[in-house]
């Protein structure tokens, strides 16, 4: 019999699970900022840096922080990030994973990689660079559009740090402008922030350590948002998808009750059991799962986000590439018709054509009629450029005529796929709402692809 001591339990421990999980985040804005030099912030007052590595930073008798972070010989000779940096530190309360992510703009590709799997965004803001006396002051272009990807990819959470606010004559008056326009932007955009900080991440005011009252802000400190902020929920409340990415042979085996393959990868939707009804895509080729593994080959089920090995109950043509869908479910007949049988409803419909929303990274601008390989999952497939349905604004957040575009432009565009795929809105599931776009000719990634 079960006590309500025993039913409470797992939900309690369901909904502190979040907060004890690493949080991965990464810090953006524009160049010089001083996202380096706060990631170096956090790491040396949060003592994760040892002292012979302290040491190893130091420049005319000074610690640089940001070359805890820049670790390329380009970066360090030039004083910029180029490519992203993860970090790892851990307070007693939580465990963290940082991504570093470059502030130019010819890098905004680098910054979407990160951004891609990140739980959480810290958007710095450098007060020195703005009008701050002016109540309706303009923000740069980078801090508007690394909002916007961090938004656009789902980022679940978004922080605002006012940086460099030890520099200016007037912080509070500074704070209180920048802040406003941070939060009309964010308005504008649709954009859920989570806090709006003051901080200096050269003298580590209001980043591990308080500085009460300054900037007339009592609230908690960066680290202290950081701890509370929760992970990107999976996919789990979805019908099954598993794209395929290896398949192991065990032939050996003499047990025929099921197939003799394992197939290996992430589940990206929804989750698996044994006894799950499948159906294998593109082959159209139904199954039942008769064992799931997990990463250290334990026999259990699994939930989106996490690593699986899935045996059939029989032996089905499954490659990588291919998908491990739900089965479609039956579809209901008419009350009025006894004969006609309708077909059975997919649980995710494949489609040639595509309206998405692509984050254009390529040197050369992306323009109708081009063929770009495009990989969704571990599949890949030709896709045609159909049409550049407009062009994002970033500045005014207007969606713009446009016939191609430029380099780190963000636009809606329309693909013909040569051939059907598992697609969905990127705002229903990422995995399957996601793709890449790389160059036929030079395999370069050229374009990330949000399906709307």
């Amino acid at each position: 019999m079960t006590t309500a001591h025993q039913a409470t339990a797992p939900a309690a421990s369901a909904a502190g699970s979040h907060h004890a999980s690493a949080l991965k985040f990464i810090t953006c804005g524009s160049v010089d900022d001083g996202k380096s030099t706060l990631i170096g912030r956090l790491l040396v007052d949060s003592k994760a840096v040892l002292q012979d590595h302290l040491a190893g930073v130091q420049r005319q008798g000074e610690t640089d922080l940001a070359l805890l972070t820049d670790g390329l010989s380009a970066e360090r000779e030039q004083g910029i990030t180029i490519d992203v940096a993860y970090r790892y530190f851990a307070t007693e309360a939580r465990k963290f994973i940082i991504g570093d992510a470059p502030g130019h703009e010819q890098y905004t590709r680098n910054m979407v990689t990160a951004a891609s799997s990140a739980d959480a965004a810290v958007v710095l803001v450098d007060a020195t660079k703005l009008d701050w006396q002016n109540p309706a002051l303009a923000l740069l272009p980078q801090t508007r559009r690394h909002s916007l990807l961090a938004h656009l990819l789902r980022v679940h959470s978004l922080v605002f740090a006012v940086n460099k606010l030890d520099a200016v004559a007037n912080p509070e008056q500074a704070f209180a402008h920048i802040s406003a326009a941070l939060a009309k932007f964010a308005a504008d955009a649709g954009i859920a922030v989570r806090a709006t900080v003051p901080v200096s991440a050269l003298k580590g005011w209001n980043v591990v350590d308080a500085h009460a009252g300054w900037c007339g802000y009592n609230g908690p400190t960066l680290l202290e948002v950081l701890e509370q902020l929760p992970n990107t929920p999976a996919d789990t409340g979805l019908p099954l998808a598993f794209p395929v990415q290896w398949v192991e042979k065990f032939s050996s085996s003499s047990d025929t009750s099921q197939g003799r393959r394992v197939f290996w990868g992430r589940v990206a939707a929804g989750n698996v059991a044994p006894g799950t009804a499948v159906q294998i895509f593109p082959s159209g080729q139904s199954a039942t799962v008769a064992q799931v593994l997990d990463h250290a080959r334990r026999p259990v089920g699994v939930d989106a986000g996490q690593s699986a090995g899935i045996i059939l109950d029989r032996e089905v043509d499954v490659s990588r590439g291919d998908w491990i869908l739900a089965a479609p479910a039956a579809a209901a007949a008419p009350a009025d018709d006894d004969f006609d049988t309708p077909a059975a409803v997919p649980a995710w419909p494949a489609s040639r054509e595509l309206l998405t929303t692509v984050a254009w990274m390529d040197d050369e601008p992306l323009v109708a009629g081009r063929v770009y390989w495009a990989l969704h999952g571990h599949r890949w497939v030709k896709a045609k450029v159909k049409r550049v349905v407009h062009r994002l604004d970033i500045n005014t957040l207007a969606e713009d005529d446009a016939t191609q575009l430029d380099p780190n432009a963000i636009g809606h565009v329309e693909l013909l796929l040569q051939e059907p795929l598992p697609a969905a809105s990127f705002a229903q599931a990422r995995v399957l709402g996601s793709l890449i776009l790389v160059d036929t000719a030079s395999h370069k990634t050229a374009g990330a692809v949000l399906v709307n």
